[in-house]
């Protein structure tokens, strides 16, 4: 079932935001307003996430709060990277945590992603893994490992970059905790024995081949708390729903976390997945739909 919907993904992050059309955030701020209220009124039950901001800052907290944002979300949610991406040591998830705290008070915090590559060493992530759930379980409601499978390295990572961004942008094909040919890393069976206290962070693709394997997976782990994506960008492929149905019909037996972002190329005030919308209203639309559809609220019998 359904949890939580999340409002876009790395709002504060260009590979899925642009600053330059949006440099206030103000867009964003009205779209991720009618978007909580889009989605209350379709299930009030439903909780409200603010997209995992990454990097971790309290500042663009405070922008969003002032705008408004802060009223229509339940929880505010963060990602980490820190032996990755982020430029801070692993031990200092404690006081990142405090920081966001300290700014959104009357919300929980949730890490909706971290993660530990395998690409410099296999050891390192089994590292990475076993010191992020020291650190955070217990600490905030709810942690999501990203991910369960590494990327395969014929598709793209979602990012404007590309092969720009360097050993950053390979680094993406690395952060599974099961190689693309299948076979389960060392860091594998440490994961185990954090679940069900640690979820899972799955993107699927449209029409992925993984889907199936990935459910048979999470049961065997044990994992009862799944985040994964509905992208806006894919409800105008035609047949989107036949894949939206089966995606979402094979990860009920979990309490799911759903992030909507990507901005359809005709939506956007430029014609690519990290634009503004024109009418953030189409966007809110979308998530309201969403969760009629895949969330809808539960009518009580009437007992004679």
């Amino acid at each position: 079932m359904i949890e939580a919907a999340m409002i876009w993904n790395e709002p504060n992050n260009k590979s899925h935001w642009d600053p330059e059309l949006d440099p206030e955030w103000s867009i964003f701020s009205r779209m991720a307003i009618a978007a909580g209220k889009a989605i209350a009124s379709a299930n009030p039950a439903v909780r409200r996430v603010l997209g995992g901001i990454s990097p971790i800052d309290p500042f663009f907290i405070r922008r969003l709060e002032a705008q408004g944002v802060l009223d229509q979300v339940d929880v505010v949610a963060v990602h980490g990277f820190p032996l990755d991406w982020n430029l801070w040591p692993i031990h200092e998830w404690p006081e990142r945590i405090a920081e966001i705290e300290a700014v959104a008070p009357g919300h929980d915090i949730w890490v909706t992603e971290v993660g530990v590559g395998s690409f410099g060493a296999e050891e390192v992530q089994v590292f990475g893994l076993d010191r992020t759930a020291e650190l955070l379980i217990g600490r905030v409601p709810r942690i999501f490992w990203y991910s369960l499978f590494d990327l395969p390295r014929a598709w793209e990572a979602t990012t404007r970059h590309r092969e720009a961004e360097g050993s950053s942008y390979y680094r993406h094909f690395y952060m599974g905790l099961i190689r693309e040919d299948g076979s389960p890393k060392p860091a594998l069976d440490h994961f185990r024995r954090h679940a069900p206290e640690m979820g899972i962070m799955q993107w699927f693709h449209y029409e992925d081949p993984r889907l199936d394997e990935a459910v048979r997976w999470l049961k065997e782990l044990n994992v009862t708390h799944v985040r994964t994506g509905l992208s806006w960008w894919d409800s105008y492929r035609p047949g989107w729903e036949d894949w939206f149905d089966r995606q979402m019909e094979a990860l009920a037996p979990f309490e799911t976390t759903i992030t909507f972002c990507f901005t359809p190329d005709h939506e956007g005030i430029a014609p690519h997945h990290t634009s503004p919308p024109r009418d953030p209203a189409c966007f809110a639309d979308f998530c309201g739909r969403m969760i009629e559809r895949y969330a809808p609220v539960r009518k009580e019998r009437k007992v004679a």
